[in-house]
């Protein structure tokens, strides 16, 4: 009985969590970040400004609801990766699979990149998920955390999305970019310009 009360009682606090984050994501949209207060936002929920902070401390933390799912999601991609799959396979993989829906048009990213404090946030976001990538990397390869591999490997699996998200096929273009971190620049660069003569290499 107290295990069911117990999935009852996280189902309505996550419905409750999403209620607000949809409100707000809307409103943000519809009048701009700066011109929406969160006591419109609880309401717009139907939920007291109280509950409100106990799902989200700041007003920025509306819009990046995900933000502990998604770092979740990095490490597990690296420690729960098949066996015998190379990390930079599973990191590339995972990219591919979670990352390529955003594109610079849609309107989450339009709010966060015209708002200076979502901008703000975002990077404080992604330092933080890079730092926890990078101990995920170095627990699966007996690095240390702060080794330029391992730090510079989380850096370039987390701005890889951004690259392709304006590109026609972000997929592919994660895929190569992921291609030329495994190979290095020049077998890249001589396997992109393959039949391609005259091309400086």
């Amino acid at each position: 009985m107290a295990e069911t009360t117990t999935g009852r009682r996280e189902r309505k606090k996550a419905r409750t969590r999403q209620a607000l984050a949809d409100a707000a994501l809307r409103l943000f949209t519809e009048r701009g970040f700066d011109n929406v207060g969160v006591r419109e936002v609880a309401e717009a929920a139907d939920v007291s400004l109280s509950t409100l902070f106990k799902h989200f401390p700041t007003k920025e933390a509306l819009v990046f609801d995900l933000d502990a799912d998604i770092e979740s999601a990095l490490v597990a991609a690296v420690r729960d990766r098949a066996p015998g799959q190379p990390v930079l396979h599973a990191l590339r993989d995972h990219m591919v699979h979670t990352r390529t829906a955003v594109r610079t048009d849609d309107p989450f990213f339009v709010l966060v990149e015209s708002t200076p404090a979502l901008r703000d946030h975002a990077r404080l976001m992604w330092s933080r998920h890079e730092k926890a990538l990078a101990a995920a990397l170095a627990d699966a390869t007996g690095l240390a955390p702060d080794a330029p591999a391992v730090t510079g490997l989380a850096r370039f699996a987390l701005e890889a999305p951004s690259i392709a998200s304006a590109s026609e096929d972000p997929a592919r273009t994660i895929r190569e970019l992921f291609t030329l971190l495994e190979h290095g620049w020049t077998t890249t660069l001589l396997a992109q310009q393959e039949g391609r003569p005259g091309q400086d290499r």
